[in-house]
């Protein structure tokens, strides 16, 4: 199939950096391109944060105390 489109200037240096390193064509880097993105995993894992109940209470509405307590540790 023939087309024209435009590409974006990084992933046009993407496409030449491919045709230089792998002494192809225009077409062929494209082409390689595409079906590394296509082969790639959809979605990352989702991030959970996880956290401890270390006990502590800090009343952090009064700044100065807070910085009192950590001048102190």
């Amino acid at each position: 199939m023939r087309t024209t489109f435009t590409l974006d200037d990084d992933v046009a240096a993407e496409v030449d950096r491919l045709r230089r390193n792998e002494g192809i064509g225009i077409s062929e880097a494209v082409n390689r391109l595409i079906r590394r993105g296509l082969a790639a995993p959809a979605h990352a894992a989702p991030f959970a944060q996880r956290t401890t109940d270390l006990g502590l209470r800090v009343d952090v509405t009064d700044i100065g105390t807070v910085l009192d307590l950590l001048d102190e540790a």
